[in-house]
Formats: structure tokens, sequence, C-alpha cells
């Protein structure tokens, strides 16, 4: 379950799946570790030097790597996450092993991950149990008589979910999802409610004429036939023409990804007794009784057209229908953990047809992403005492404060913005709460019952541990220091209404740190992420939100409107990249990342220098230190993706593809003196052209 909520109150730099890291020193080839601050840190056999740095610097900084690695066949996508990522796993791999080795106390986290572990990869086991673990939830749908009883099964499939594992587009099977933080109008921590229900990722794979929109929809359609038939249910065919149309209908209730994007339009408080006016159709007692949420008074209604619009074809759409799209739904998102027969149609849809995967990942893995997901923070306190040293915690938080301070400094030098605007611009740097590594308290796993050999009902009993988890916050001040990513997970997040940042442990290592690169090295990879995230409180969203965490407008008219125009130019530029014809980059869509890589470069760049005490830095090895800071920052984006994969990135992601992102550079000018870059090289913008957000 992906997280376009997750990644628009978050605004974390990319995807990425599993976990922590081993901050260890840098070695040369020769296994001798390296001095701290002397490695060189930039990986010379990535490059391709025969490609002029302002023509290509993508291809310039990783055209080796590229050229000489080939996506693995369970993979959609590599790249610098991967490579973090990989290494994680290896580390997850052997403190797995060692827990599965061990005698862990009855109740404890390291006798809950044994469990689910075990029973997750005994597949021999989930396929001799075939369907018996699913057949009490399908005879619950099966007992829906009207439509009070479906609107209390409804509301019971709420679940928490938003996703901490991927946080790139909500998206939930469950007709309406629920997600717990402060109102986006400040003051009180609320459950909202975000739109749902669709097995395609967003409402335009079904209303795109583009014509492999159409082939996907077809699929798609197939698909939903085939795992009924699976999974033994009678008359398939009949009811998944029911479940697809009764989809349409629901994806045309969406609010747009634009829409949805847009904050001062989405988020609207509602009383619980304003569910049944404003949006009538739906027995709003029922689905809050079924919810859990009968307790609760306020509400915040992040699509509140689209609200209205599902509870409408709750009424409307017949009976039959409606238990049958439960019945899909319940099957298609737990077919990992049913027989192999399912599982191996959910990914012959979902991983090769929809995102050109060719392989389905080993079991082994995917037990531990699953870990991740369900007890992320049970392995990540294991995986932190294990993995992660102090020092490198210590030495990521110097940085945080230098490009913090980098940042208040470019705040303060702006010659457009009024003393007022400033005023709270610099109070959001300064009260910004860091999380460095992992969180201060962990997850309490205590009341989550995991049984042994039915990975099912595990998987069932953790996302309603979590459902729980969350409803507990409501009403309660809002924890800044809440973490909303486990330690094991390779990226970082910027949480607006918490006005704080989180950097994983996971995180903090090759290619994006270690403690034994030149300072080029680390400003420029690990020290540009810093950067973002913090930038991302002053992008076209975060912008948005004062230091408390409320979304107010701080700005003057004149401000925003100066604001606006750097966006809108930044924007036109990314709209200009073409991966394929006809297709090109929404500069829209991405501007927020845009916006946050640009500031937060520039802001790493400013605090790399300011580093240097004035002096240049060393040429090592041919590279000045400005060189190696922007080549630094290119390789932490170096990726390779299929084709299926880049497409649905383009249609609904919030982040352009990473050949895009390196090529920010292009607005700073230290870059042009640094290679040399001249007017007629490819990459050249004129100076005017040089957007300056920040």
């Amino acid at each position: 379950m992906n997280a376009r909520f997750y990644a628009a109150l978050m605004l974390g730099v990319a995807s990425a799946t599993l976990g922590p890291v081993a901050c260890s020193m840098a070695t040369t080839d020769a296994g001798v570790a390296a001095a701290p601050g002397t490695e060189l840190g930039i990986r010379k056999d990535w490059m391709d030097t025969s490609i002029h740095p302002g023509d290509d610097f993508f291809r310039y900084a990783n055209g080796g790597w590229i050229d000489g690695t080939e996506i693995p066949a369970d993979r959609s996508s590599i790249g610098g996450f991967w490579i973090a990522d990989q290494a994680t796993e290896r580390n997850l791999e052997t403190l797995i092993a060692e827990i599965r080795e061990s005698d862990p106390e009855p109740g404890s986290d390291a006798a809950k991950v044994k469990a689910f572990y075990q029973s997750f990869t005994d597949t021999k086991a989930i396929d001799a149990a075939g369907l018996a673990p699913l057949e009490g939830d399908l005879a619950r749908f099966g007992r829906i008589a009207d439509k009070s009883a479906l609107a209390e099964v409804l509301g019971s499939q709420t679940r928490a979910d938003v996703d901490p594992l991927n946080n790139t587009d909500f998206r939930t099977e469950n007709l309406f999802g629920v997600f717990v933080t402060q109102a986006l109008k400040g003051g009180v921590v609320v459950p909202y409610i975000l739109q749902g229900g669709l097995g395609l990722p967003e409402r335009e794979y079904y209303l795109s004429p583009d014509p492999k929109m159409t082939d996907l929809r077809s699929a798609y359609r197939t698909y939903i036939a085939d795992l009924l038939k699976a999974a033994n249910v009678s008359d398939a065919d009949l009811r998944a023409r029911r479940i697809y149309d009764l989809e349409l209908k629901i994806a045309r209730a969406h609010a747009s990804r634009e829409e949805s994007d847009d904050w001062t339009k989405a988020g609207t408080l509602w009383k619980k007794s304003d569910f049944a006016a404003k949006a009538p159709g739906l027995d709003w007692d029922a689905f809050f009784r079924g919810a859990k949420l009968d307790a609760y008074e306020t509400f915040d209604a992040y699509h509140p057209a689209a609200i209205g619009g599902l509870s409408s074809l709750v009424a409307s759409e017949p009976l039959e229908a409606w238990k049958d799209w439960l019945a899909f739904h319940q099957i298609n998102s737990h077919t990992d953990v049913l027989p192999s027969r399912l599982d191996d149609l959910h990914f012959a849809f979902y991983g090769q047809k929809l995102s050109g995967q060719e392989q389905q990942r080993p079991r082994e893995k995917r037990a531990i992403a699953a870990i991740n997901q369900y007890m992320g923070d049970a392995l990540g306190k294991l995986y932190a005492e294990k993995y992660f040293p102090a020092s490198a915690k210590a030495e990521i938080q110097g940085m945080v404060d230098a490009i913090k301070a980098a940042f208040a400094q470019r705040i303060e030098a702006l010659d457009w913005m009024a003393p007022e605007t400033k005023a709270e611009a610099r109070k959001k740097v300064e009260t910004m709460a860091v999380g460095v590594g992992y969180p201060d308290s962990w997850t309490d796993y205590s009341s989550l019952q995991v049984p042994e050999g039915n990975p099912y009902a595990a998987v069932i009993a953790a996302e309603k541990a979590r459902y729980d988890q969350q409803l507990a916050k409501v009403g309660k001040p809002m924890d800044k220091g809440e973490w909303w990513m486990n330690a094991q997970l390779v990226n970082a997040v910027n949480l607006p209404v918490q006005n704080a940042l989180n950097f994983p442990a996971a995180i903090l290592q090759p290619p994006f740190f270690d403690p034994g690169w030149d300072p080029a090295a680390n400003y420029g990879a690990i020290g540009a992420v810093i950067g973002h995230e913090i930038s991302h409180s002053f992008d076209n969203n975060g912008a948005e939100f004062d230091s408390s965490g409320t979304m107010r407008n701080w700005w003057t008219a004149t401000d925003k409107k100066r604001f606006d125009e750097a966006g809108k130019a930044l924007a036109a530029q990314y709209d200009a990249y073409e991966p394929f014809p006809g297709l090109n980059v929404k500069g829209e869509l991405t501007l927020g990342e845009n916006i946050a890589d640009l500031a937060g470069l520039q802001a790493a760049y400013d605090a790399y220098r300011a580093s240097l005490n004035g002096k240049e830095a060393p040429v090592i090895e041919g590279f000045t230190g400005d060189q190696r800071f922007f080549i630094a920052y290119a390789q932490a984006w170096a990726s390779k993706m299929r084709e299926a994969a880049l497409r649905q990135r383009i249609a609904t992601d919030g982040h352009a593809p990473a050949q895009y992102r390196a090529l920010t550079v292009r607005n700073m000018d230290a870059w042009y003196k640094a290679f040399d870059v001249k007017e007629n090289d490819t990459l050249y913008l004129p100076p005017e052209s040089r957007v300056k957000v920040w």
C-alpha cells in the first residue's frame, strides 16, 4: 500500500525498501582503512569522462556504472538507493539469521520477528493451508444483508493505510484510508479521511485515453477474473465485470492528482455530524462504529468531494457488487500470505505487467520487507543496536546544523523578501526538530500477537495493531519527535505539520555518506539530502505551513508572487525533459521535489564552502573540491529503470526521474565554473534562466 498522502505530508526524498546501515570506516582497494577526510568519496569507475560535463552531466558522472550494471530480474529499477539498500539487506539477513538461531524470550520483539519470518517463508505450509485462513473474512462479506451492514464492514476494513516503507503515492484498496496527525489548519491531532478503493495505482489508469493505459485496463480486468478463479470464487467472470465497473465509478469520483496535491483546497475540518449532511449515501454512524472512529468528533476530510462521491456510490451501486469488490480486494491485498497460485498471479500483473519486473523477489527478502512494514520498529531497534555507531550519528548531526545555518543565511540574504516573512522563515529553520538514525522512543508491540504458522492471521493482526496505535494519538498533543520511517529504511523525510526531519540510519552509508570520505563528497551526497529535506519546508507545499506546523499564509502578497514565479520557471525547465517521444516530465507535479533539490543543493554547497574556513579544498586525484561536490551529488542519483516503471513514475510520482534530478546543477553558477561549461554546451542555461528560489 503506497502513500501519496504520506508523501504529501512527509515530503520525502524518494522511494526505497528495506533498511539500516553499517556506517563503517571507508577502505581502500587493498582493504586498509583510509584516514577520515582523505578518501576521494566519488567513484571514478562509475564515470564516463569521454563525455563533456556540460553536455550530459548525468552520464559524465554515472556512464560507466550505467553501461556496466544490469537491472536484476527481480527489480524494476536500481540506483543509489538500491545500492545502499543492498548493503542494509545483507545486514538484516545476518540479524534475522542470528534471531532464528537464538531462543528469544517469549513475547519479546525478537520472538515476534522470528515467528513472523518463519511462517512467512514456509510456503509449503501456506500452500497446504490453502484458502482456509481467508474463509472467515469471505464469509463475513457474504453475510452482509443491507447497506447499513455494508457500511459497518467497510469501516471495519479501514486501516492506517499510509505505509511508512514507501512514501510515493497514497493508495489504499479500502474504500477510505485513515491517517492520524495534526490537522492541516493546526491545533489538534485528528484522523484524516482519504479517498481509496482502487486496484490500479490511481484514477488516470482508469480514465486516460493513452493506448498503454487501455492495455493495462484490459490486463487488469483479466487479472481480476483470474484471481477470483484461483481463489475458487464462483461466477468469476461475472463478478470480475461487476468489480471493474464499480472501480471505474470509484475512479471517476476520486479527486485528481492535481486536486489532491492542492493543500489549500484539501484538508477541511468536519465534525462527525457533517458527514451525513455533506456526504450522504453511506450510513456514517455504522461506518464510524466499524472503523473504531465513533468516539471522535473532529476529522480532517482531506478529499471532501471524493468522500461525497464515494458515499453516494455506496447508496447507488448494488449490494452484490460491493460484496464482490470487498472479497477481491481482501484477496488482492494479501496474496503474499496466501497460496502460491494467487501470489504468482499478483506478481504477473503488478510486478511484470505494471512495473516491468521480470522475476519475483526471493521469499526470504520479501519476508524481511514484510517485517519492516508490519513490525518495523521491532526490527529497527535490534538493528540500530548492532550496526549504527554513535559517531556517525554525531557527524550527521553536525552537518545538519551547518546546513541549517547555511539555509538561514540564504534567507537573510534575500533582497526580495519582506522582513516579517523572513522572520517566520528563520523561525521555521531554528525550531525544526531533526531526528538522526532512529527515534528516541520505539513503538510498543506488546499488544501484537503473532500466531505461529499462520502468516495471513499475523498480517491481519499487525494491520489492526498499527491502526490502534495510530488512533491512540487522536486528541493528544502532537509529538514533534514522532518518526514516520523505520531506522532500516534508505530514505529521508520532512514532516511539515511537525516541522521536523527524519534521517534514518540506513541512508547514512555509501553512496550517500561515509565518515572516511573527503568532506566535498559527503556534503555533495548526504549534505544535499539533508538540504533537500530542510528545503521541503520552503517548497511550494511546505511554504504553506508556519513554524508551528499550521497551514496559514505567512507571506506578503509580493513575496508570494516572486516565489511562485520562480516555481513556474523551474516547472517549465522540467517540462522540457522528454524521456520518451511525446512523454515529458510533469514540471508542476514534481515541483515540490525539484524546489527542494535546488534549494537543498545550494544550502549544502554553502555549508561545504563554509567548512573550508576561507581556504580552497585540495585537488585530489585530479578533481577539485567543487568538482567532487557536484559529482558526488550526481552519483547519489545514479539510476536505471525499466520502461514500464519509468512511465509509471512520470504518470503518478511527485519525484522526477533521477537522471533529471541530477541536472539540478544547471541552476548553480558554481557548477559552470567547476566544469568550464560554456554557452554552446547542451546543458548551458544563460544566467538569467538559472532558477534561484531561496
